[in-house]
């Protein structure tokens, strides 16, 4: 024998082709392929009414979105009988299969997780068959450079054994290639060749008897189809990318019986649920046998910083009311492999809704500072903790060969202190889940030398092996800072405003309808929220989808306010519907309202002066510049001047991101900033109680307002904004020096480095926020508020809003057109906690509503200003009332709480409203103990 190594492996390699092409030996052409025309999104049943013409092979088909329908006519030979038999099928796109009315399976080729063929009967009996194939004119990832082709349409034969040697051939093969193992390897190349050689399976058996070593790591395995609620294609067609990989997947299970599958988000189980009732009942039996396995909690596994606080636990709310009342079950992790970073308060918030365990892939993509650990314990802002784990893969989307199973083990940072960790495997993205080749791997990968032991496992089996393990795990304090797509926070901002307004307008209608009595509107808020939530899903909210996407987004956003609004009720009494008092200029006449309650006219105790350029009233003194920028704005109670240099700075910078184009903002674009142009004119209108002074630049109109008795400086902007790979963002230098600035986030608050001293100071050179942004000193400080936008940075002492960007892909048109948004300058005595900024910004974001429906005068009030009462509705299941509440400010104490509901007794509940201790009542007054960074939910009844 003459040994040389690669020649060996090549000829494994083509071995291993040679016994793939036996499975399918025996093959047989269709007799009759016929076509429908080119149809939308149409059922099976309307499909049937269509006229139908021969189709050829190598016809091609579009264009891109477009269905057809085929019917297949087939004949089974009789030498064929008692043999299982499959169709093979090529077409270059998506597809299904069906038969006699109900789905069958996913067809895939000409991309990522090619899915051929498909089982059509175990025991063949000689005669006829019919079938029919519905072809989606797309690939797995949307739009392809092909066009949908018709390649194949066969019968064949499967053959059970040539599928198992070949699975057995080529297990053994890639082992040998990837092992670190040289004894190992050389006994595999060696009896591997002596199997081409004498094609005996035996040899192949006796290789199998090498199992692991005594002590090996233990590598979970669960498939998992991660399939974006929208993407690279529209919501409609994720139904039926769902009920491809569903249908699929499904069946693998009944061939495999030891195969758990993954799938999260409530909202594709539902869309199932109500469009595909034969579907619906096979998938609920595979979750009874414990195969099909909901994971999750959440009704979309949504953006984890854009959605207000009392949005995140809704998804939840939402998700796991549908997950236990449909299929009797909570979820207990929080699965979201691919969102955008993760607010610090998210583990108090899965703590509320009865979730311990989180599981996250996305921050291996760090692009400074990887995770120092794929195990460890992740504490919430307020002290609460889950066990989070990250997959050592560093991939949702594994394809289970024998590098990925060895990378998971090697790359493991916590084998120290844990002995297991999770692979989950399966064409994602865009669907599709694992294929039969990957189960028939893991099948092998069990017990085998050179591999990590590798089960198949639930997530509920995983994660109570991570938690039985002994020992002390890691501790990761904080928000979990996505290092990389930093455009998702400013991307697509007609729908990020139309997040903020319906999230304020099913807020304000929850509370009037709670306020008013009567008949509560469960159903129609239920529908509401529920498309609010669709619209939250981390590829719609943060701006990194088609443009079809959002066409849909801004329509269903619209309907969503337009549906609150409706509830609200139109009418002339002005109603406070935020938890703070206020009074404030609106229109002519001056209001004053109590927390949560009804305004009223009052006489105005201060009045805007206007001096050429300059306005002033009680608290600010400005003065603007004649391009539009901020020359001077005092803080008249302290003295202090707050800028450093002019400020309100339009500034333009490049904007081309070496990659992913709508989701990144490149570190290198700071280096090219410059000015936008300048105001060419201006005009003023002044009225006692409101001055304004408008500019007007090329394709923007700015309009500075400084009402009477206000605290802060509004611009309100619109823009026609046709611009290319080019961002504005508004600059404030401010006379103040912090090394850290505070941005609002989800029910609570993060404070971020304003330098770049470290690698994770650097990184955060752009951060997502919402109502606010704030730099204090000791005795001053200055917040930026936005009614809109969610990116934010401060380097030294300027601090930015990110106002527009201009991306080209994946939707060539992204944010072109019409804009409108508002930003306003808070000088302030003190820190932010004292001032009132979460208040202030609070009042920016909720004008009065307007309604003529009967309320009373207040409805409810905190005595204490570090607890915001945020939400006001009725109970899900009863008409208790329903009160959220969150510290805001880091602080420990006891609140007391007025309701002016009727109501005898009061309690503590979580998130999902289960009932928990009972609170002290003293009159209309709830006694509220509370601790910092505390989510509160309290039931009055």
């Amino acid at each position: 024998m003459i040994r040389h190594t690669e020649y060996t492996r090549a000829r494994l390699a083509r071995t291993s082709e040679r016994l793939r092409a036996l499975v399918y030996a025996e093959t047989r052409a269709a007799d009759e392929i016929l076509v429908s025309p080119a149809v939308d999104r149409i059922s099976w049943a309307e499909a049937q009414e269509l006229d139908y013409r021969p189709a050829l092979l190598g016809e091609r088909f579009g264009p891109l979105w477009a269905t057809y329908w085929f019917r297949i006519g087939a004949t089974v030979p009789d030498e064929w009988r008692g043999r299982r038999v499959d169709l093979l099928w090529v077409s270059l796109s998506e597809g299904a299969l069906w038969r006699d009315g109900r789905v069958v399976q996913g067809l895939n080729t000409g991309g990522a997780g090619e899915r051929p063929d498909a089982k059509l009967t175990e025991h063949a009996e000689p005669g006829p068959l019919e079938l029919q194939v519905e072809l989606a004119c797309n690939g797995m990832f949307g739009a392809k450079a092909t066009a949908a082709e018709l390649i194949r349409c066969d019968l064949a034969v499967f053959d059970p054994d040539a599928w198992r040697l070949y699975f057995d051939f080529e297990t053994l093969r890639a082992l040998e290639a990837e092992t670190d193992d040289v004894a190992w390897a050389g006994l595999l190349r060696e009896e591997l060749n002596r199997f081409c050689n004498e094609r005996h399976p035996a040899i192949l058996e006796k290789l199998y008897e090498h199992d692991t070593a005594t002590h090996a790591h233990a590598l979970a395995a669960i498939g998992h189809a991660h399939l974006d609620t929208a993407w690279l294609w529209p919501l409609a067609e994720t139904y039926r990318k769902a009920v491809r990989s569903f249908s699929t997947q499904i069946r693998y299970m009944d061939d495999y019986p030891e195969y758990r599958f993954a799938c999260s988000q409530a909202q594709q189980y539902a869309w199932i649920k109500e469009r595909n009732p034969d579907l619906w009942q096979r998938l609920r039996a595979k979750v009874d046998t414990g195969q099909f396995v909901p994971v999750g909690g959440s009704w979309v596994e949504p953006d984890c910083n854009l959605p207000s606080g009392e949005s995140l636990v809704r998804q939840f709310l939402h998700g796991q009311r549908w997950f236990e009342q449909v299929l009797g079950r909570r979820c207990r992790e929080f699965w979201s492999p691919d969102a955008f970073g993760y607010a610090g308060q998210l583990p108090q918030i899965m703590r509320e809704v009865g979730i311990t365990r989180f599981l996250t892939q996305k921050l291996s993509w760090n692009r400074f500072n990887k995770p120092e650990h794929h195990t460890f314990v992740w504490q919430g802002d307020d002290g609460s903790e889950v066990l989070g784990h990250f997959p050592p893969a560093d991939t949702y989307n594994s394809e289970v060969n024998v590098g990925e199973l060895l990378k998971a083990e090697r790359q493991y940072k916590d084998h120290e202190h844990s002995g297991t960790s999770l692979l989950v495997y399966g064409y994602g993205d865009g669907g599709g889940g694992p294929t039969k080749d990957m189960l028939e791997t893991l099948r092998r990968a069990r017990d085998l030398q050179g591999l990590p032991r590798t089960t198949q496992q639930t997530s509920d089996e995983f994660f109570d092996r991570l938690e039985a393990e002994p020992g002390e795990r890691p501790v990761v304090a904080g928000e979990l800072y996505f290092e990389y797509h930093r455009g998702t926070y400013t991307s697509q901002a007609r729908t990020k405003r139309g997040n903020r307004r319906g999230e304020r307008a099913l807020h304000d209608a929850e509370f009037l309808a709670a306020a008013r009595g009567g008949d509560y509107p469960r159903d129609e808020l239920d529908r509401l929220w529920k498309l609010l939530l669709l619209q939250q899903f981390h590829d719609i909210l943060p701006g990194s989808s088609i443009r079809l996407v959002y066409e849909d987004a801004e329509r269903d956003l619209a309907d969503v306010e337009a549906g609150a609004d409706a509830l609200c009720g139109a009418g002339d009494t002005p109603v406070n519907t935020i938890g703070f008092p206020r009074r404030e200029v609106v229109g002519e006449t001056m209001i004053e309202a109590p927390p949560y309650g009804v305004g009223r006219v009052v006489d105005a105790d201060d009045l805007v002066l206007v001096d050429g350029l300059t306005l002033e009233n009680a608290h600010l003194r400005a003065t603007l510049g004649e391009d539009g920028t901020l020359l001077s704005l005092v803080d008249k109670a302290t003295g202090r001047e707050t800028l450093a240099a002019a400020g309100n700075r339009l500034e333009l910078y490049d904007d081309d991101p070496v990659d992913f184009d709508a989701w990144d903002i490149d570190p290198s674009h700071l280096e090219t900033r410059r000015d936008a142009p300048r105001a060419t004119s201006h005009a003023i209108a002044a009225s006692p109680l409101r001055a304004e002074i408008t500019f007007e630049r090329t394709n923007l109109t700015q309009v500075v307002r400084l009402d009477a008795g206000a605290r802060r400086l509004e611009f309100h902007t619109s823009v026609d904004w046709h611009e290319s790979h080019t961002m504005l963002k508004v600059c404030f230098p401010l006379a103040v020096r912090s090394t850290t600035a505070t941005y609002e986030m989800p029910f609570g608050y993060a404070e971020r480095p304003t330098h770049y001293s470290t690698s994770w100071d650097r990184a955060r050179y752009e951060v997502p926020g919402h109502r606010f942004a704030d730099l204090s000193e000791h005795g001053f400080g200055v917040a930026l508020l936005s009614d809109s936008k969610y990116g934010w940075s401060c380097h030294g002492s300027e601090l930015r809003l990110s106002l527009l960007r201009s991306s080209k892909s994946p939707d060539p048109e992204a944010d072109m057109g019409r804009h409108e948004f508002a930003y306003a300058l808070m000088p302030h005595g003190g820190g932010w906690r004292k001032a009132g900024v979460v208040a202030e910004a609070a009042r920016f974001n909720a004008p009065f509503r307007w309604t003529d429906a009967p309320l009373m005068p207040w409805v409810a009030a905190v005595d204490d200003p570090n607890l915001v009462l945020d939400t006001i509705k009725r109970a899900e299941d009863s008409d208790a009332v329903v009160l959220r509440l969150y510290e805001a400010h880091g602080a420990r104490g006891t609140a007391r709480l007025r309701l002016g509901l009727p109501f005898a007794a009061a309690r503590r509940a979580n998130a999902l409203e289960d009932d928990g201790d009972p609170l002290v009542v003293e009159g209309d007054t709830i006694v509220i103990p509370y601790r910092p960074h505390e989510i509160i939910t309290v039931k009055a009844y």
